[in-house]
């Protein structure tokens, strides 16, 4: 950090022909001064434990500098009746500029080695923008703006400070010179310029701080980086120049106490200071009141001083101190670029590597010093002429941003275009299936083509939803009406930007409708009720809590729409009770509308600047993959809904193809389409291609209609990668040999197979099918039975629900069948209820086959245990039906409950041929209710053993082979409404 601390003067050193006036004592306490705010901050910026108050050494700068800066302006002004602004903007531009350009350009050359290309354009705009001493805004810009956010540390994050005392000199010194001008005409040599500077300086010290305190709350970025919410610092130590405190009078004592006291205050703050003190608000007046204590007590004075021993001063003018702190400012240049750019060669750091790592850029720190900042400093050539000066300091700006310039431009070269993408031209995306793209998709979609967006486009690959995203500060969302705005019917888009990402396949649907959509989103908001705090703003985040409040209550008074779709990170808390909490809280007045709500499951979370890695991986972006686990957190919601916990709300999930189960880790790229705009949102065009995808899946999980009269409630395709489970968020697991709870020893009638979760058992074939397998080890048969979380699969009031599968059974027959008992069934959802009350609860059977036998047959379950109206346990059975070629080839089996007044019956199909129906009047209304209108829940499953097959003449034995799978290629459920 630069502070102008005047020098003493050295025997045979070259000092300009003409000395300046303003020279004073040298403070060798400052110096001092000096090193305890570079060391906190090297501390801080190490990550040393303990020491995490350690930024409050720039507001000690701050105040270091504000002091010496007005001392010595003032000093000239008094001395001789003006400023001299052209010598004091070259002293301090050959002090300062030279060694800055150094470091910069050496970042900008080590940039070009040590970071891929997209940061390399960062970094080099990083360089343009601190050569031309505006950094902190950059900053401020990158900070507070939500949708930049992601982005690595930039090396030159240091030179806002540098950025703000630069502005600050370039107003304050004009300013001093304007007033001392003013004052020189109104009282003879200008000895009222100390009163009239006093006055303007308080005004703006309080005004600064009055601004700081509200940005503090506001947006902590702007108020941390900011120049006018820093000038009250600077002020600090201004008021300490201008006004005589030393000579108040008092004991002397007082001085020592004064300065003993402040050295305390400053290390108290930097050993109780953290991340979470609201900085720089309130909490800043202790370090620059602090530090201008320090300086108080070092200030000459008139009279008998304090003995100087017992003073803070001895302490901070030792040797050790002052050397430090002639170091200061290229040690505090050259620290964060070496940990920055070994961080971004190596990965993170722990806090010793980065201890040895600031150690070590003492070494490029003492020789910036001793060849660059020192000779320059005192060359009678360069100070003998402040044009020298000035032009020395112009060529210090001039070569780095040249250079940053012709770096950055070749670098954006090499990327590609930064034009938008023509998302016209871009692949389609496939509805199903494992992969993105359908497999009709071109050159885009190739191995070998070129990555859509490129690293630079996807930086900006944003929604195109204009200013209906809000940001943090924004309480309320504009009238933000797409697509056919003047429809009766909408769907709204509701959530944070997660839910923001996906306005492209919203638009594209209600236009397919002919509807309008509705955008309600609101930067890093979670929707559901949860405290939060915000790090743009950096504090509590109530904004939030009132756009929500608005929001709902908006969709409350206004016309019900049609759909309403929500999603939202799922990480604002790793509290899964607390998250799912406050979702029910916001759910609730949402599902009193009587709404379709389906929810969006979170998209993978990379935790890393994607552009940026596939930058300098474009040929193969396999490394910029990152762990799957920590990607994709817990979502107890996505698991409530998918189980029918939340009546009216549905979940879906593109995760599926995003991430696929198979594999530790998620890709970054797929199908040469970059998914990622930053650390965690999706490009849109990765939005974009999956719309087919998602619109589909909104479709059937709202029963928006398909056109022919039939609504799709599940639609199960079965994709993932081979080996891979089925969907966790539509179907979970049975185990062991019964329910839990359950009293029999063994599923059915006397099965004897373990059911597994293992994918030795279930598992997906990677060609979008289901293989539920059965396996024997040491003599025992393992299988595997899975149920469909939903258990409200119902028919609508005098309509028609139609449950249907395309299956090929286990390709074996003979003796090898011996005991296979492939099935395809529902059970009412009664029966989850402590797996009670069968076979009231209802059962039908879709599909059962037994023993290989190239037959199939279907059966309803009702009423009373022994007998009743449905025969139990017999059940009312269909005659076997002859199905030569269902063993090892795909057939259609469905099953349709038929509730329409006259009709009333349920109907087995086999590939679209009824062979089976059972009447409501054969059962009585009582048990048709009970077995049928109350909701089903699916079953897949093979069995092995049990009463069935041994009643056809098989049981498992030694000569019965294992590993023949029954095969599941689609599962669908769907509903017609009945007659008006």
């Amino acid at each position: 950090m630069p502070v102008l601390a005047p020098a003493p003067r050295r025997p045979g050193r070259l000092t300009s022909a003409r000395p300046p006036a303003h020279r004073t004592r040298f403070r060798p306490d400052i110096e001092g001064l000096r090193a305890f705010a570079v060391l906190a901050v090297l501390a801080f910026h190490a990550s040393v434990p303990g020491l995490a108050g350690g930024f409050v050494g720039v507001d000690v700068f701050l105040v270091i500098s504000g002091y010496l800066i007005t001392g010595l302006l003032v000093r000239e002004a008094v001395t001789t009746g003006r400023v001299r602004l052209g010598e004091f903007f070259a002293r301090r531009a050959r002090r300062l500029l030279p060694s800055a350009a150094v470091v910069l350009v050496a970042v900008a050359a080590a940039g070009a080695w040590l970071t891929v290309p997209l940061r390399r354009t960062d970094l080099e705009n990083d360089v343009v923008a601190a050569a031309l001493s505006v950094a902190n805004w950059r900053f401020v810009h990158q900070r507070t703006d939500y949708l930049a956010a992601g982005q690595d540390e930039s090396p030159l994050l240091h030179f806002w400070s540098l950025a703000v005392e630069e502005q600050f000199s370039l107003c304050w010194g004009p300013l001093l010179a304007l007033l001392a001008f003013l004052t020189a005409r109104a009282v003879r040599r200008g000895r009222a310029l100390r009163p009239v500077a006093v006055a303007v300086t308080a005004a703006l010290t309080l005004v600064s701080f009055a601004l700081a305190l509200r940005w503090t709350g506001d947006s902590v970025s702007l108020a941390y980086l900011g120049t006018p919410s820093r000038v009250w610092q600077f002020g600090v130590g201004a008021l300490l120049a201008l006004l005589p405190w030393h000579l108040l009078p008092g004991p002397r004592v007082l001085r020592l106490l004064c300065g003993w006291a402040g050295a305390g205050a400053l290390g108290w703050c930097v050993l109780r200071y953290d991340a979470s003190t609201p900085y720089p608000g309130y909490a800043a007046l202790v370090p620059a009141l602090a530090t201008a204590a320090v300086l108080l007590a070092g200030a000459p004075g008139r009279g008998p001083e304090a003995p100087a021993r017992l003073g803070v001063g001895r302490l901070l003018g030792l040797r050790g101190p002052r050397a430090v702190g002639r170091l200061s400012y290229t040690l505090y240049l050259w620290h964060w670029p070496v940990l920055v750019l070994a961080e971004a060669r190596f990965g993170t750091l722990g806090w010793p590597a980065r201890v040895a790592l600031t150690a070590a850029s003492v070494l490029p720190a003492l020789a910036t010093r001793h060849w660059v900042e020192r000779p320059l400093r005192h060359s009678r050539t360069v100070s003998e002429l402040p044009r020298r000066g000035l032009a020395l300091g112009v060529a210090s700006v001039v070569i780095p941003l040249v250079l940053a310039l012709v770096v950055g431009t070749t670098t954006l070269k090499l990327l590609g275009p930064a034009t938008p993408v023509d998302l016209k031209g871009l692949p389609p995306g496939a509805v199903t299936g494992p992969t993105l793209l359908a497999r009709t998709g071109a050159q885009t979609g190739a191995p070998n083509g070129p990555i859509v967006p490129n690293p630079v486009q996807a930086r900006q690959s944003f929604p195109p939803d204009g200013a209906c995203e809000v940001a943090p500060a924004v309480t309320s969302s504009p009238p933000c009406l797409f697509g056919a705005v003047d429809s009766p019917d909408r769907v709204v888009l509701l959530g944070d930007s997660h839910a923001g990402q996906w306005f492209s396949p919203l638009l594209s649907l209600a236009a397919e409708r002919g509807w309008a959509l509705e955008e309600l989103v609101k930067q890093g908001c979670p929707l559901a009720e949860l405290p939060v705090v915000n790090p743009q703003l950096g504090r509590a985040y109530h904004e939030c809590d009132t756009w929500r409040a608005a929001a709902l209550a908006r969709l409350g008074e206004g016309p019900k729409p049609r759909l309403i779709v929500v999603s939202s990170l799922n990480r604002y808390t790793d509290d899964q009770d607390a998250l799912l909490s406050g979702w029910e809280r916001t759910l609730k007045p949402l599902r009193a509308l009587g709404v379709p709500i389906v929810y969006i499951e979170d998209t993978p979370v990379p935790g890393r600047d994607v552009p940026a890695c596939v930058s300098g991986h474009l040929a193969d972006p396999e490394p910029c993959a990152f762990d799957r686990k920590k990607s994709r957190w817990p979502d107890p919601l996505a698991r409530k809904a998918a189980a029918g916990g939340l009546p009216g709300v549905r979940s879906v999930s593109v995760n599926p193809v995003l991430c696929p189960a198979a594999g530790p880790t998620c890709p970054a790229v797929l199908d040469r389409v970059l998914l990622y705009r930053d650390d965690t949102h999706l490009t849109d065009v990765a939005a974009v291609v999956l719309a087919p995808r998602l619109e589909r899946l909104l479709t059937q999980a709202a029963g928006l209609g398909t056109g022919d009269g039939w609504t799709t409630l599940l639609d199960e395709r079965f994709d993932g990668p081979r080996g891979s489970r089925p969907a966790a968020s539509r179907w979970l697991y049975d185990k062991g040999t019964c329910y839990p709870g359950c009293p029999a020893a063994q599923w059915g009638t006397g099965e004897i197979e373990t059911m597994t979760d293992s994918t030795d058992n279930v598992r997906l074939d990677g060609e979008g099918a289901l293989e539920i397998v059965p396996t024997r080890r040491d003599g025992r048969w393992y299988s595997g039975r899975i149920e469909s979380r939903r258990s409200d699969f119902a028919p609508p009031p005098g309509g028609v629900l139609r449950i249907e599968a395309s299956i090929a059974l286990p390709d074996v027959s003979g003796e090898a069948a011996g005991g296979y008992w492939p099935a395809f069934w529902t059970m009412g959802a009664g029966l989850r209820d402590g797996y009670t009350g069968w076979p009231a609860t209802g059962e039908i059977d879709v599909m059962e086959s037994v023993n290989g036998r190239e037959s199939v047959f279907g059966t309803l379950h009702c009423g009373t245990l022994d007998g009743g109206p449905c025969e139990e346990p017999v059940g009312l059975t269909s005659p076997r039906q002859k199905c030569a070629g269902c063993r090892g080839a795909f057939h259609t089996y469905a099953v349709e409950i038929d509730t329409a007044p006259g009709a009333e019956e349920v109907r087995w199909t086999l590939d679209g041929r009824v062979y089976h129906r059972v009447k409501a009047s054969a059962t009585g209304m009582d048990a048709w209710e009970a077995a049928l209108l109350r909701g089903q829940f699916l079953i897949l499953d093979v069995a092995m053993g049990g009463a069935l097959p041994a009643a056809d003449g098989g049981t498992p034995g030694p000569a019965t082979e294992p590993g023949h799978p029954m095969r599941v290629d689609r599962v669908t459920v769907s509903t017609r409404e009945g007659a008006a």
